[in-house]
């Protein structure tokens, strides 16, 4: 990635390089949807001590049927931002160039800002890779690989209360990790869930609501996927606490691959997630997993893409930082 960039560097850059992409036909009212707009000139907006005579606004357009003004920022993650739209260009592409992400605390060294704004900008960036597409993964003659994993530190490295509180649930081999079950399609997406709790019920739901029923369904010895596997075309199931990883096309070990690189990325570069946010992080892994045959600036363009319509207010977002 060139970082001098003139979308990275200057703000009417950005902005016009966004307005491509967003309104590759012209201008598109978010209010009314309309395409008849006229071009403002340079609108002075709020005064501010930085600003005292009010900081000049590029890219005005007024809707002619709605009347409305609006900018191509309006209705995505980037609306109400004080952050430079080349500093949010900058922070989508190293997010999507990165294999195993990137920490809010280098975001903020780099562009500037504090860490608070940074962590809330991965966030919202995360909002945007959201995948929006819900059709079954999978279909006759197709390999849907299931599995599940228990996100969390381990319990040695927690302090001395967290370490009785495990102690009470020793009966739960996973203690306060979080439970997160994955679908990959062979040569195809991924999906990821958060779950309360690995059970039957959950990984039915899971598994009906995302997948074909002609699919092949592999997974490991895992009880819940027993009854569930009757349903689908074919079930394949290889036994790891015997060390069977592989026989044939049986496996799991797509979204076991997958798996590997969740978790460096948690372990190695955020080193804590939290429950609250859990479901944001894999929307990002699985981001990457299924734009892994483009190349990074084609991969940045499509998370900009999925910034329509996914406004993320920070009042949405838990006061507990990860």
């Amino acid at each position: 990635m060139n970082i001098f960039e003139p979308r990275f560097t200057d703000e009417n850059a950005a902005r016009e390089h966004l307005e491509a992409l967003h309104w590759p036909n012209g201008p598109v009212c978010p209010h009314c949807e309309s395409t008849d707009a006229k071009r403002l000139p340079a609108q002075r907006g709020r005064k501010t001590k930085a600003h005292p005579e009010g900081k000049l606004r590029h890219g005005v357009v007024q809707c002619n049927n709605c009347r409305k003004q609006y900018t191509v920022t309006v209705g995505t993650v980037f609306e109400s931002s004080k952050v430079p739209l080349n500093k949010w260009l900058y922070v989508n592409h190293v997010l999507c160039s990165s294999k195993k992400g990137t920490s809010a605390h280098q975001i903020a060294r780099n562009i500037g800002v504090t860490y608070k704004t940074a962590w809330f900008m991965m966030h919202r960036i995360r909002e945007a890779m959201k995948d929006v597409d819900d059709s079954p993964m999978g279909g006759f003659g197709k390999f849907v690989e299931a599995d599940e994993t228990y996100v969390g530190g381990k319990t040695k490295n927690r302090n001395a209360k967290q370490q009785r509180r495990f102690a009470e649930k020793r009966r739960d081999p996973h203690g306060n990790k979080q439970p997160v079950v994955t679908l990959v399609e062979r040569d195809g997406k991924a999906r990821s869930f958060h779950v309360a709790k690995v059970t039957g019920e959950t990984l039915r739901h899971a598994l009906v609501t995302n997948v074909d029923r002609y699919s092949y369904l592999m997974t490991d010895e895992h009880k819940g996927y027993q009854k569930v596997g009757q349903e689908f075309g074919k079930h394949g199931v290889t036994n790891h606490a015997k060390r069977e990883y592989a026989r044939g096309l049986v496996h799991t070990n797509t979204v076991e691959g997958f798996f590997s690189i969740l978790k460096r990325g948690i372990v190695g570069v955020y080193h804590h997630v939290s429950e609250a946010h859990l479901h944001r992080y894999t929307s990002e892994f699985d981001f990457r997993y299924n734009t892994r045959k483009m190349d990074d600036f084609d991969r940045s363009n499509a998370s900009l893409l999925g910034a329509i319509g996914k406004r993320l207010t920070y009042r949405r977002t838990s006061s507990l930082q990860a």
